[in-house]
């Protein structure tokens, strides 16, 4: 019997960081390597934040805080539910973690039971079928095609629910494809959940301050107050406000889910960081003008690269509402060859010819359960965009066309017998 446990071996290392680390090792080598593959704002936390933690610290707030989060940010979670999303949620419906990943993960094993199944829209983020698998539920992935602009449909997300159907993952804007889901769109989703009362709404809302183009954010229980009691709306302030080192994600949910997440956590990593709180009480409280900017330049970083991709041939691309990426199709290039022979024959072939050959590190369709596309994360300099954006042109014109060959269909037609 081996030292490393069956669990540890059923699960996957996260794609997005073991393509970081990929990346890494090249650019330790001298390669000059641009990497658009990071789900992380190149901003700096805002001042105001920084000084908050400051603060914190100089007062002492460095000590074990309660398992759900000091009585301080949950209050201003609070406010924030009701300020943003017209949800009201008491404190000890809240909980804060170490990073919205781990929310999910306690939320995952304090409700799954050997069998439960959760639907999870395909192109989904690269940790929610690990999640699932770790707390011995069933992954049912729904594919959500370009045609559909890689949302759920409502006559989709009624057909996979069953009996042993215990979550629905809805996650907008999205990470891959930056699709978010309007009103009318999330209403039509409520409504089918509506007649399923043993099926519960996971939202991931992480992205909800990054939309654009006027385009307005809503959340499931927002939408149908009939179903808070069964939706844990999670988000955090590691993308909004540029605070992915600071590890701070949260949920409001019913109090007894609230309660099964909080004994969970306490027994793996207790409270997260008392100073991390502190700054994300600054966050959710204070002035929220800088995102207005923030938004701005990732519209703008969004269209520049929209503009250059959709200039290459043999790729193509969908126009996101939101967070920081473009899901691009490479179907059309399946099948060339590069300069050295290599056949492209996936996504990640693909993904892995652009970083060798070119030095620009982006995330094959595959891992995040849709091919053939790639994913590029937009949240770099512009300069940085705009010569990533000529490497993979340059990549893409260097290849060799698939052959495609046509075959004319040959009908004989005999006598009929009988």
């Amino acid at each position: 019997m081996g030292f490393i446990s069956k669990r540890v071996k059923s699960i996957k290392p996260s794609p997005t960081l073991s393509l970081t680390e990929k990346a890494g090792v090249l650019k330790a080598k001298g390669k000059d390597i641009i990497s658009l593959g990071v789900g992380e704002p190149d901003f700096n936390t805002p001042k105001s934040i920084r000084e908050a933690a400051k603060k914190a610290m100089d007062k002492g707030a460095t000590r074990y805080t309660p398992v759900t989060g000091t009585v301080e940010l949950r209050e201003a979670i609070s406010k924030k539910f009701k300020r943003d999303n017209n949800l009201d949620y008491t404190i000890d419906e809240i909980i804060v973690g170490t990073g919205g990943k781990q929310i999910l993960y306690n939320a995952f094993m304090a409700t799954l039971d050997e069998g439960d199944e959760v639907i999870i829209p395909a192109p989904y983020w690269v940790s929610y079928p690990d999640m699932v698998q770790l707390a011995d539920g069933v992954s049912v992935f729904v594919e959500c095609p370009a045609e559909d602009n890689f949302k759920l449909t409502p006559e989709a997300l009624e057909a996979a629910i069953t009996d042993k159907t215990k979550w629905v993952i809805l996650n907008s804007p999205s990470n891959p494809t930056g699709a978010a889901y309007t009103r009318d769109e999330m209403k039509a989703l409520t409504d089918i959940l509506l007649k399923y009362p043993h099926v519960h709404i996971l939202s991931d809302d992480i992205y909800e301050h990054l939309v654009y183009d006027n385009f307005e954010f809503t959340t499931p229980a927002e939408i149908e107050p009939k179903l808070k009691d069964r939706t844990l709306t999670v988000n955090g302030v590691s993308k909004s406000y540029a605070m992915t080192g600071w590890r701070i994600g949260y949920a409001g949910g019913s109090k007894e889910l609230i309660k099964a997440m909080a004994k969970i956590q306490g027994q793996s990593t207790s409270n997260a960081s008392s100073v991390s709180q502190a700054a994300a009480v600054e966050a959710l409280n204070g002035s929220q003008e800088f995102l207005k900017e923030w938004r701005k330049d990732f519209q703008e970083r969004r269209d520049l690269v929209l503009d250059m991709l959709d200039k290459i041939d043999g790729i193509k691309t969908i126009k996101p509402e939101g967070a920081f990426y473009i899901f691009a199709s490479c179907e059309d290039l399946i099948g060339s060859k590069t300069p050295a022979g290599t056949e492209i024959k996936t996504d990640e072939d693909f993904a892995t010819y652009l970083l060798e050959e070119k030095g620009v590190s982006v995330v094959h369709g595959e891992a995040f359960g849709l091919s053939p596309f790639f994913r590029i994360s937009y949240a770099l300099s512009k300069e940085d965009l705009t010569k990533a954006c000529n490497r993979i042109k340059e990549a893409v014109e260097a290849l060799m066309p698939p052959k495609r060959t046509t075959t004319n269909k040959i009908r004989r037609e005999g006598p009929k017998l009988g």
